[in-house]
């Protein structure tokens, strides 16, 4: 595997849905408001959100290393640093590069929406270290599923159509539950793979705390949720935004039924793969209803 494959790896880029849908969703909405939206807002959003997903991802890597989470026993997919691809030191400065990137993308939010985007940015980047480093680790207090679901879908797409229009609504924090709770599926499943190591050393994941019964049920509840609140875009007369994500059912189903189906095993990255894909047709759809 030649070097650059191995940082295209670490970035694992089949999760970086969960920091471009809420973006997508965002702007879309906000485009149906009075006073429009403004195209380099998302995309400095965008790429912030995006080097703090990878930034997470590359401290993730290196501290699950550490930590002994990521092992010979790992059922998920190769981790550059326990796979010796890669040194956790190099990983680990690679992180911090990504956190200052998504800071420069950031000033101009900043600049714009003042003291609530300060807030909002001081807290992400912080958290893109704490979820996995630092005394009191988000993913081993078993508040990954959490953090995953405020900030990749409730900050992230009501913080977007603040920054475009200046308001909070009730839309965007519905927009953002419902995208939140498909990021949170990827790391629910994540988490139901690897329950029974991340038990042995000390990774007290909700699936470790509570076992395999209960991650399947939440994976199964946050699916439906997400899809049962698209009632609320009917009472707001956005007729095609309540419709139109229910396009992308099959394939949640699919993943339902694997989920249910499946024992933790090796066989679930599969479905985690096309859990993000649910969120990727889930989030185009809800978007393209919004415009319509």
């Amino acid at each position: 595997m030649s070097r650059l494959t191995a940082w295209i790896l670490a970035f694992r880029p089949k999760t970086l849905t969960a920091a471009l849908i809420p973006i997508v969703v965002g702007s879309a909405l906000a485009s149906q408001h009075p006073h429009g939206w403004q195209l380099w807002v998302s995309v400095c959003a965008l790429l912030s959100a995006l080097f703090i997903q990878i930034a997470t991802n590359l401290f993730n890597d290196a501290i699950d290393f550490k930590k002994g989470a990521d092992n010979a026993n790992r059922l998920g997919p190769k981790r550059v640093t326990q796979s010796g691809m890669i040194e956790s030191r190099q990983v680990m400065w690679a992180g911090f590069f990504c956190l200052l990137l998504a800071l420069g993308f950031g000033l101009p939010l900043v600049v714009r929406g003042g003291w609530p985007i300060i807030g909002i940015g001081v807290v992400s980047l912080a958290l893109a270290y704490a979820y996995t480093g630092g005394p009191f680790p988000l993913a081993y207090r078993g508040l990954g599923d959490l953090f995953v679901f405020v900030f990749f879908g409730l900050i992230a797409v009501s913080g977007v159509v603040y920054l475009q229009v200046g308001e909070w609504t009730l839309e965007s924090f519905v927009a953002g539950a419902q995208v939140g709770l498909l990021s949170t599926v990827l790391i629910a499943i994540n988490n139901y793979r690897d329950f029974e190591e991340d038990r042995k050393v000390g990774k007290l994941t909700l699936a470790a705390r509570f076992g395999g019964r209960f991650a399947q049920a939440e994976i199964l509840l946050l699916l439906a949720v997400s899809y049962m609140l698209g009632l609320f875009w009917w009472t707001k007369s956005f007729e095609a935004a309540a419709w139109m994500p229910l396009l992308s059912l099959p394939v949640a189903a699919e993943v339902a039924r694997g989920v249910i189906r499946l024992p933790p095993s090796q066989a679930l990255n599969r479905y985690l793969a096309r859990a993000a894909g649910t969120q990727l047709l889930f989030g185009g759809l809800l978007s393209l209803g919004f415009l319509l």
